[in-house]
């Protein structure tokens, strides 16, 4: 039986409610140091996320939760602590990334019918181990590299530490990487309306193979700058962005590659642009 498009958003939003009530009353719940109450509310929200990608058979029911969890997590946070000067910029700046990033998920959603091909791919390849795979590596490791990222940030939201104006710094890098995603998710969707070539190459794609990734790159480096300044240099500020790093060069980029490479004029269009920067060769 196929669901439609605005039923497919409808349950998306439910489970997103249901999940984000879990996952604080987890929280609640937890008598443990933030870090790991956090870690384990962000688990479990993962995990009934999970149970309903299998009711669906969809395991892209999880794609929102890379920039819904974030925004969740710091506006309840402020919710339970309070709001600081400190903790309102850096939540502001999560919010303009989050919510451009879902804007963008909503708009490309195809409905509960429709899964990224990678995971079709892992699921051909794994069979009957499928749901482990599914559950470890589409769910729980992504979980675990957003909570490292946002970390930072909730430690900053929880703290009584004074705002520093080097923090605008990190903040400015987060910004300037939420427009770098606009504008090349935005060039892509154009792109995609005509296909007039193999490969797009207009606008920042024309030096960058992958301008929007570069801008998830960056956005959390800008967070774990803005918490150093903020809390002071800490080594937990960038262990989520050096991780999500390692994550686009290793997983997600030569993915994405792996799958152009099967185009004629692959190789030329690789020689002539450069994997993340925009800039001419």
């Amino acid at each position: 039986m196929s669901i439609s498009r605005t039923k497919s958003y409808i349950i998306i939003t439910l489970v997103y409610l249901l999940a984000s009530i879990v996952g604080c009353l987890v929280y609640l719940l937890c008598p443990f140091e933030l870090w790991l109450s956090l870690l384990l509310a962000d688990v479990a929200a993962t995990a009934l996320t999970f149970v309903f990608s299998l009711i669906f058979k969809n395991a892209s029911v999880y794609d929102p939760y890379w920039s819904v969890a974030p925004m969740v997590i710091l506006i309840a946070l402020a919710l339970k602590e309070g709001f600081s000067l400190a903790g309102l910029v850096v939540i502001l700046t999560v919010l303009i990334w989050g919510v451009r990033l879902t804007a963008n998920w909503a708009y490309t959603f195809g409905g509960m019918s429709c899964q990224d091909w990678r995971y079709t791919m892992l699921e051909g390849k794994c069979g009957a181990l499928y749901p482990i795979v599914n559950f470890l590596g589409i769910h729980l490791f992504p979980t675990l590299v957003v909570y490292l990222c946002i970390l930072p940030a909730a430690l900053v939201v929880t703290s009584d530490a004074a705002f520093s104006p080097l923090s605008l710094i990190g903040a400015l890098i987060s910004l300037i990487a939420a427009l770098l995603q606009g504008v090349s998710d935005f060039e892509m969707h154009k792109y995609r309306k005509e296909r007039k070539t193999p490969f797009i190459e207009e606008g920042l794609w024309k030096y960058s193979r992958h301008p929007n990734y570069l801008g998830e790159i960056l956005m959390w480096w800008g967070v774990a700058l803005y918490s150093a300044f903020t809390l002071g240099a800490s080594a937990i500020c960038f262990v989520g962005a050096v991780l999500n790093t390692l994550m686009f060069l290793f997983v997600s980029i030569p993915l994405s590659e792996g799958r152009q490479a099967a185009k004629e004029g692959f190789a030329d269009y690789k020689r002539r642009t450069r994997m993340l920067l925009p800039f001419k060769k």
